[in-house]
């Protein structure tokens, strides 16, 4: 089955490559090794990668920057589908831009603000691509990338290439449709507002300054595990404060460690595993319930061996 998968993706054109350690394609720097990594350059590739790990019968994962993702130590057996920087264009028409989901985040922000469009200054410190964004409904400050949404151009399950409006995304906090269907964001069109190149850096930098002095930029992690569900932030506060009220903070299983500088991030001091993430999750979720009654969610999806993958709650 491999030399057959292999001589397919020869015979193909696409850019491919086996036997990829998953902890270079991830900001957890954790994950043994992939079978296959695609890179497609365009909707089409996307769709001839879609089709070529079905028709082989191996499970496939698509994955942009791997910012919000915790791989496994003993890898995937199947194919990995990668939309990055091969899939990072993006154009601009008025107050309106279309970009493809490969693109940078903070690459798109800046690119909106050079002309002076305002909307999504919240994702300019988000070290994820465009697609992982739409997903996850991602952003900071209380905003979702969501809220700018036209429409999202997908590859649906069948292999057909289609737009979805904003409505049928069914953005919520940090939730889209996309979880339950399992099609393939290819790109979006947004709309935005019409400001001053000046005012909107200025947004920008006063961002920026405050990640850099608010969260652990200088070691390996996925940002925020956890997800700011309304009912504890009311009761008790964001999850960051109710771990470090817990006296989680500082916590450590191996080489995951719940950083001293926010206790929502978990950091890789150097060799943590996923088996490492997986026990002090676990730990924090059972404390946090002893003290809350509140049963922690993540924000973090995980992604097994045998190619399940889903958010990390389904695997605890």
């Amino acid at each position: 089955m491999a030399n057959t998968l292999a001589e397919t993706l020869t015979d193909s054109g696409l850019i491919w490559r086996n036997g990829v350690p998953l902890r270079n394609l991830c900001h957890w720097k954790i994950g043994g090794p992939a079978d296959y990594v695609i890179e497609p350059r365009s909707a089409e590739e996307a769709a001839a990668a879609q089709r070529i790990a079905r028709e082989a019968n191996v499970p496939f994962l698509v994955i942009g920057h791997g910012s919000n993702m915790l791989f496994d130590d003993a890898g995937y057996r199947g194919v990995i589908i990668k939309l990055g920087s091969r899939m990072s264009r993006c154009r601009f028409s008025g107050s309106r831009v279309r970009a493809e989901a490969g693109i940078w985040a903070p690459m798109l922000a800046r690119a909106c603000a050079g002309r002076g469009l305002t909307g999504l200054e919240h994702i300019v410190g988000i070290p994820g691509n465009l697609g992982g964004l739409l997903y996850m409904n991602g952003g900071s400050l209380r905003q979702s990338i969501g809220d700018a949404v036209v429409c999202v151009d997908i590859l649906d399950g069948q292999g057909n290439i289609a737009a979805v409006s904003a409505a049928e995304c069914d953005f919520s906090y940090r939730h889209s449709v996309f979880q339950e269907k399992k099609s393939i964001v290819l790109g979006v069109e947004l709309e935005l507002q019409q400001g001053t190149p000046g005012e909107v850096r200025r947004k920008m930098l006063d961002i920026l300054r405050e990640r850099r002095e608010k969260f652990p930029l200088d070691l390996p992690n996925c940002g925020s595990v956890f997800s700011n569900e309304p009912r504890l932030y009311e009761a008790y506060g964001p999850p960051g404060m109710v771990i470090e009220q817990t006296g989680l903070k500082g916590a450590r299983i191996g080489d995951a460690e719940l950083s001293v500088r926010h206790a929502n991030f978990i950091v890789n001091r150097g060799r943590a595993s996923s088996a490492d993430v997986f026990a002090l999750i676990r730990h924090v979720r059972r404390k946090v319930l002893e003290r809350t009654g509140f049963l922690l969610h993540c924000e973090v999806c995980y992604a097994a061996p045998d190619g399940r993958c889903g958010r990390l709650d389904a695997f605890l």
